[in-house]
């Protein structure tokens, strides 16, 4: 291949090399290295793996029997942000998505808070539906007996507070040892390493637990089978038209016949007599030249 053919070629592989490489902007770039998301995962779950190694070298951590949980600030919730789905949800429910690691609270028009969560690591993943039966603030913490019988040495019980690993808010669901709940490690969230439940920041537990109710619906699935977008459908821009039915126009009042009613006969009344004008005043006689000579 000679220098032209070279030259002539070169803008279809610029080309080629810009299609293959799409994925990696949508994802992404550290430096002038892609980043992928599968990429991402893998590197924390290896962390993760290196990090259980070196816990499990150490031996078990023995606690006190009775912990105390430590302080008990007032936290302020955090609004995550709002998705949409493709399909109705039962609003007022929660969805929870193990494969994504996201929860979903449903929102009126197709619309969810989603929350990033940790969940079970392998082995501890389930799925099912249950109903919230409580809501607590700054829970206790009893281990169950099969977790003591995994990591020996954890406490009898931990009080409530910023040290206990149930965080500031935890839903309880039915009768299981599994809680929707917060954490007291922020980096634990968004990774598969609880033993069933479901983690969130506590500024994101305090916000879902204002809005749950107790009684709501909780499905656990594998895998969100519905179409979750960040932006709204352009369908429902429009949707306020459908939502309201279109009254009908009002029909026009017939206007009623004016009945002119008959008016009586009234003779008519002889003008008023005029008034007689008074009669002329005589003007005085001024005295005469005699009269007044006399008076003297």
């Amino acid at each position: 291949m000679d220098m032209r053919t070279s030259i002539a070629l070169l803008p279809a592989l610029v080309i080629g090399i810009v299609v293959a490489a799409g994925p990696a902007f949508a994802q992404g770039w550290s430096g002038s290295t892609p980043v992928f998301d599968s990429d991402a995962r893998r590197t924390a779950e290896q962390a993760e793996a290196e990090r259980a190694a070196r816990r499990a070298s150490y031996g078990p951590v023995v606690y006190p029997k009775h912990m105390d949980g430590g302080e008990r600030p007032d936290i302020k919730p955090a609004e995550p942000p709002i998705v949409y789905f493709d399909q109705d949800e039962d609003v007022g429910s929660i969805l929870i998505d193990t494969q994504g690691r996201k929860l979903y609270y449903v929102l009126p028009g197709k619309r969810a808070y989603q929350y990033p969560i940790s969940v079970g690591r392998d082995g501890f993943t389930w799925s099912g539906t249950e109903r919230i039966s409580r809501i607590a603030a700054w829970p206790s913490w009893t281990p169950p007996a099969e977790m003591h019988k995994r990591q020996p040495g954890l406490p009898v019980t931990v009080t409530g507070g910023l040290k206990n690993p149930q965080g500031a808010r935890a839903l309880y669901l039915g009768n299981t040892i599994y809680r929707i709940h917060g954490t007291n490690n922020d980096r634990t969230v968004g990774r598969a390493n609880s033993s069933g439940c479901f983690r969130l920041t506590n500024e994101h537990v305090v916000h879902l637990a204002s809005i749950a109710k107790v009684g709501a619906k909780v499905r656990v699935l594998q895998a969100y089978a519905g179409g979750v977008s960040e932006s709204a459908p352009l369908s429902s821009l429009f949707s306020f038209l459908a939502s309201e039915p279109t009254k009908p126009a009002a029909r026009p009042k017939a206007a009623k016949p004016v009945v002119k009613k008959a008016t009586p006969a009234v003779a008519k009344a002889a003008p008023p007599p005029a008034k007689a004008s008074p009669p002329p005043t005589e003007a005085k006689a001024a005295p005469s030249a005699e009269a007044s000579n006399a008076a003297q």
